[in-house]
């Protein structure tokens, strides 16, 4: 892969320079802020358009209007800040396949017809927006589809997507297991645990022999999904498992007796390329690649990509890229949408469509030691983890 693909320089033609204002549309040579502008007169002039409900009413994806009489009860989804932010009325569920409305000045980047974004539901990824239907129950578990949520960056999502890409599977029915194999214990401070406070952990579970995954197994707050939790001990098995034979293929070894107890087992990586990624990789089906949509972190994309080819190539056949995840847009900043298209441009349909946007809630769900699934159940971003469920569910099912 080329590195120059990635280069930030350069801005969208047309775009106003920094520091001009304008009074209207007709004063700028900018698509974006006549698309807007077009945008604005559309949606006040034009009429509702229906769109179904899961619970099978009618309501106007653009200004929140049933087709009934129901306005009084259904959120208003047209001012993107308000969407941005997660700030929705409370007992209002947005559904982002149900009613998806583009950003206007996203969608100028894109096209400069307003009307083809909406008729085409084009994503923010630049390409239409499929729709990722509602998984149906499961009969019984297993065996698991093993997920490496991995990149050697960190601060990029991992532990994030992670824990709420898990709690989304087990709201669809799912049984999910979490692995922290991350020295920080991240993960495990995200579900509420405590890493010093316990006596076992995923380091014992690779070291010790005879040592059974439910003596380390932890019940979360989210039905249907469980914990090997993680602390600062596993830093030593990097070095102890250096004499050991088949060394990377310890965390394989330990995960097999639980695969027929879940649908989806989701690893958390360490940032870094070492032998605990390696083992992860060793293990895993598919990967993910969480990417926050800054230059700096596509600059260790193509070694990763290179890792994974290794692990192919010597270790693993069956391990693919399943997808990467584009993290923290910000659909108000050139620079997020300048990435999230070079990142398109260069891995074409290994980015997902789903885009984890930035939310203050985010950070309020590490604190309170839950998904966001639960915490914030009516946000976007709990919103949009369930459409990376649906479409991690979908890829599954098209294989």
């Amino acid at each position: 892969m080329n590195e120059s693909t990635f280069s930030p320089g350069g801005g969208r033609p047309g775009a106003p320079a920094r520091g001009q204002e304008s009074s209207g549309a007709e004063d700028v040579g900018s698509v974006a802020v006549r698309t807007f502008a077009a945008h604005q007169y559309a949606a006040s002039t034009t009429t509702t358009t229906a769109h179904q409900r899961m619970d099978g009413r009618q309501v106007n994806a653009m200004a929140g209007n049933s087709a009934g009489n129901e306005s009084a009860e259904l959120a208003d989804y047209s001012d993107p800040h308000r969407v941005a932010y997660g700030e929705l009325p409370e007992g209002h569920f947005y559904d982002p396949d149900a009613e998806y409305e583009p950003d206007p000045e996203y969608a100028a980047t894109l096209a400069p017809d307003a009307a083809r974004q909406r008729r085409e539901r084009i994503g923010p990824t630049g390409r239409p927006l499929p729709y990722f239907p509602i998984p149906g129950p499961v009969s019984e578990p297993g065996p698991a589809k093993i997920i490496a949520m991995c990149n050697q960056k960190g601060g990029v999502g991992k532990t994030t997507s992670a824990i709420n890409l898990g709690a989304a599977l087990a709201e669809y029915g799912r049984r999910v297991l979490l692995v922290d194999f991350d020295p920080q214990g991240a993960l495990s401070v995200g579900l509420g645990v405590n890493p010093m406070e316990l006596e076992l952990t995923v380091y014992n579970l690779l070291m010790e022999r005879g040592l059974a995954p439910d003596e380390v197994l932890l019940k979360t707050a989210v039905a249907g999904m469980d914990l090997l939790p993680s602390n600062i001990d596993l830093s030593a098995a990097e070095v102890q498992l250096v004499s050991e034979v088949a060394r990377e293929s310890t965390l394989q070894r330990a995960l097999h007796p639980l695969q027929n107890d879940y649908d989806f087992i989701v690893i958390d990586c360490q940032p870094s390329l070492g032998l605990l990624t390696v083992n992860a990789l060793t293990a895993a089906h598919k990967v993910i690649v969480p990417l926050e949509c800054e230059f700096f972190a596509l600059r260790g994309v193509a070694l990763l990509t290179e890792t994974i080819e290794k692990v192919q190539e010597r270790l693993n056949p069956e391990l693919e890229l399943d997808g990467i995840l584009a993290t923290m847009y910000d659909s108000r900043t050139v620079h997020s949408r300048e990435v999230l298209a070079r990142v398109v441009e260069a891995f074409d349909e290994h980015v997902y469509h789903t885009v984890i946007g930035r939310t203050v809630r985010f950070p309020e769900t590490t604190v309170a030691g839950e998904p966001i699934t639960t915490y914030a159940s009516n946000s976007v971003g709990a919103a949009a983890y369930r459409q990376l469920a649906r479409e991690v569910l979908a890829r599954c099912h098209a294989e």
